[in-house]
């Protein structure tokens, strides 16, 4: 297993972080004195990044907003979430352990997120997680971001791996794009989010719990 590279996107795949995102847009929200949103009806566009969740959750009167307000609703959103990027966030059921044995056989383990490196390494450290990678990368780490291809080659160099024997994990339509682009296998998970489940975009492989991984892993890369 020594020779094994595991890349994992974060939010929605590693670590259920809606909880805190849809909090600080709702923190956005309140200063804009709209209504607050219900997290289960923002949870399938975290994947989109912040700017997103927000022009969301705000609705037509973003249309109107000059690119200088956006920029400012999105500092005062990164300001709360910097601040409170762990209150509700935990890993996904089964994953720690998982690391836990990956790590102590050697695996090389490393992220690959369009998250920015600043909050991606926050967040790991507040939940205890960033002892077991040997890589982060954000979307701002190595001048590119998914679904570029050079964004998962990059992180799997950093990682001291080689793209024969890596596979990615992530949750959504861009993480699959990202590890084709790259060539390599990619795993997809069903609990993370995603307007259009993942299977859709037909991953290598599906796992609906990351009981199922190593047999996904198996199968894809066999000894």
């Amino acid at each position: 297993m020594r020779d094994l590279t595991l890349v994992f996107d974060l939010d929605g795949t590693l670590v259920d972080t809606a909880p805190d995102l849809v909090a600080s847009t709702n923190h956005v929200l309140d200063y804009l004195g709209l209504p607050q949103v219900d997290e289960l009806s923002l949870r399938p566009f975290v994947g989109h990044g912040a700017k997103h969740m927000i022009v969301r959750a705000v609705g037509p009167a973003a249309e109107k907003m000059t690119e200088a307000q956006h920029e400012a609703l999105l500092k005062r959103y990164l300001d709360f979430y910097g601040d409170h990027i762990a209150d509700a966030s935990r890993p996904f059921e089964g994953i720690v352990p998982l690391l836990e044995k990956f790590q102590a056989q050697g695996v090389k383990l490393a992220i690959c997120t369009n998250k920015i490196e600043r909050m991606s390494k926050l967040l790991l450290d507040a939940l205890d997680l960033s002892r077991f990678f040997v890589a982060v990368a954000g979307r701002d780490t190595l001048g590119a971001a998914k679904p570029d291809p050079n964004a998962l080659l990059g992180t799997i160099a950093l990682a001291g791996g080689d793209k024969s024997r890596a596979i990615m994990i992530g949750d959504t339509a861009v993480d699959i794009e990202t590890a084709r682009a790259a060539e390599v296998p990619v795993i997809g998970v069903s609990f993370g989010y995603t307007e259009t489940p993942v299977r859709a975009y037909a991953p290598d492989a599906v796992i609906d719990h990351f009981s199922e991984l190593e047999p996904a892993i198996a199968r894809l890369l066999p000894a």
